[in-house]
């Protein structure tokens, strides 16, 4: 008995010893990673939400492609949308004017936390540094030599992109080479060109002495100097982005070739022939005529405003038989309209202060995009956003009130906010459009989209009830304290480019060519267009939601006509 007594005894103590053991180590787990865990959380706080950034990526074509240009729906008859939805006395007094108004300090508080919660795109500079020399650590093709660089008479007269925090060489290489370009030039360590021409002048190979930006220990050129690679070698293996756009069927100018600064004749002449030919010769357009291969730009004697039908030109595949004389087939080729892509600050400092206003996602970036190429001048903007100064928008590192740029972007609408200009182009979009576009952009960044995860959760139905507010008091604000608007909807831009965009233009009180305008059309997307609507296979708004927004939907309409401006486009309700 005494033995059996002290066998159990035994037992107990090492099952006593195990326990502690296993409580012990259970314990030093879990405080090894509380720790991490902070230290993650401290460290996403500090640099915001990391999202890739990379070269704009349009559509690809895996073969000499065909792709019509669909056009918009026009805007609908005025919004006939009767008030009694806001009659009840509960939802007027939720959804009235006044109402919206009271929650502008509280709206001012939930805009200031979104932006500080998610600066977009933002990465210290030594972690992009770090990702760039990691990707491309060599660089193929040839180097051709330091040659000299002027901005406004560039000797690569092709395709042109920033990349003020990660260029390299390869970056670049890689980036000309899809546009089917024979040179890579870089200067001030962040500038890339492209061309398929040589620059005429060399220098000193020490001239060009300037750091790449995102690759420690390489040279992209200097000031006002090139470093030239050839990229021929590049070819074969780069990811090819498109080949060939088909803009359509259009009536030919009474003559081409005064039209057109380079042509050729060719018997069985093909797109791909035609394409190759003017991409060679640095021009965005390819025309074809029976036999004939054109190439130049829009311009206004060849506008590509007005199509013709399709039939006209008889077999749009078949070159030989394309356009029997008063007709011709028009292609963009892969090479980039550059006639508007130089920019600048203001020499002096602007007298009149003008806002680019908007509510987020409602296509301020696409905007500036616009403006900045039409007038030439860079535009502000009352934040930074290292994403768009990472790909040329220099404006962003400048302080907002320096008034050296054309306007500023913002999307406050305090009292205080809105007195502080003296104009404003107030940019109006689909609400519905906008706070998808914004939700997009919270979670995936400028180019891509939220997971179907991020739509089903709770993260949609708040956005939701927190921002569509946001969408209606913005525009009522602006109605109430600006001084000088312009009333611009998104929809109505992008479906009527050149004649809005003139509008634009004038009311920033500067003269631009035709020309100019005409390439801002060839070149409209601009880098941070998403690639198309990803088709989702539920509907992201309940009626709750709907019932919601089309109330606000109703009140700003409302309040621009009382204004004297034309009320929202009729598609902004859903039917």
């Amino acid at each position: 008995m005494a033995k059996a007594f002290f066998r159990l005894q035994k037992f107990l103590r090492r099952t006593q010893f195990l326990l502690f053991f296993l409580t012990a180590a259970y314990l030093m787990a879990g405080s090894l990673l509380l720790l991490q865990r902070t230290r993650l959380v401290i460290q996403q706080g500090s640099r915001g939400t990391p999202t890739n950034q990379a070269l704009p990526v349009p559509e690809e074509m895996s073969r000499v492609g065909i792709i019509d240009p669909r056009t918009l729906q026009s805007p609908g008859p005025r919004l006939l949308v009767g008030m009694d939805a806001l009659q009840e006395p509960a939802l007027e007094r939720r959804h009235s004017p006044h109402w919206l108004t009271s929650r502008n300090s509280e709206l001012r508080q939930l805009r200031r936390r979104w932006f500080h919660r998610f600066p977009s795109d933002q990465e210290p500079l030594q972690t992009a540094g770090l990702k760039a020399m990691k990707h491309t650590t060599e660089h193929k093709g040839t180097y051709m030599g330091c040659f000299t660089h002027d901005s406004r008479e560039r000797t690569l007269k092709g395709a042109v992109f920033y990349d003020l925090r990660k260029m390299t060489v390869a970056h670049c290489q890689e980036a000309c080479a899809e546009r089917a370009y024979s040179y890579a030039g870089l200067a001030y360590g962040a500038e890339c060109y492209c061309g398929n021409t040589l620059p005429a002048a060399a220098s000193k190979p020490e001239e060009c002495n300037s750091e790449c930006r995102g690759e420690k220990g390489s040279v992209c050129g200097g000031v006002n100097r090139l470093s030239v690679y050839g990229v021929d070698e590049l070819r074969a293996g780069a990811r090819r982005r498109r080949n060939v756009i088909y803009r359509g069927c259009f009536r030919a100018p009474e003559n081409l070739t005064d039209t057109f600064p380079a042509s050729l004749i060719q018997p069985n002449l093909t797109v791909e022939m035609c394409s190759e030919f003017c991409s060679k010769k640095e021009f965005p357009l390819a025309v074809i005529r029976g036999q004939e291969c054109h190439c130049g730009y829009p311009t206004g004697r060849f506008p590509l405003r007005h199509g013709s039908d399709g039939q006209r030109c008889s077999g749009a595949r078949n070159a030989s038989s394309a356009a029997r004389g008063r007709y011709c087939l028009v292609y963009q080729t892969p090479v980039q309209d550059t006639r508007c892509t130089d920019r600048k600050f203001l020499t002096n400092k602007s007298k009149v202060f003008v806002a680019l206003s908007s509510f987020p996602g409602a296509g301020n970036t696409w905007a500036r995009h616009l403006i900045e190429h039409a007038t030439g001048y860079y535009t502000g903007s009352y934040y930074f956003d290292g994403a768009l100064y990472n790909k040329g928008f220099k404006g962003e590192k400048d302080h907002w009130r320096s008034r050296r740029t054309i306007c500023v972007k913002t999307h406050e609408s305090g009292k205080t906010e809105i007195e502080m200009f003296d104009s404003a182009i107030l940019l109006i979009r689909n609400p519905y459009k906008s706070l998808m576009a914004e939700f997009n952009r919270k979670y995936a960044g400028h180019l891509g989209y939220a997971t179907d995860r991020n739509w089903k959760g709770k993260e949609w139905p708040d956005f939701v009830n927190g921002y569509a507010s946001w969408w209606a008091s913005h525009v009522l604000e602006w109605l109430k304290y600006g001084k000088r608007l312009l009333i611009v909807h998104y929809e109505d831009l992008k479906q009527s480019l050149i004649p809005k965009l003139k509008e634009m233009v004038e009311f920033l009180n500067v003269t631009v060519t035709e020309d100019r305008l005409l390439c801002v059309e060839n070149n409209r997307d601009g880098n941070f267009k998403r690639s198309g609507a990803k088709q989702k296979n539920f509907e992201p708004f309940t009626q709750e939601m709907k019932d919601l927004i089309n109330r606000y939907i109703l009140t700003v309409d409302e309040a621009l006509r009382g204004r004297n401006f034309s009320g929202l486009p009729r598609e902004y309700v859903p039917r």
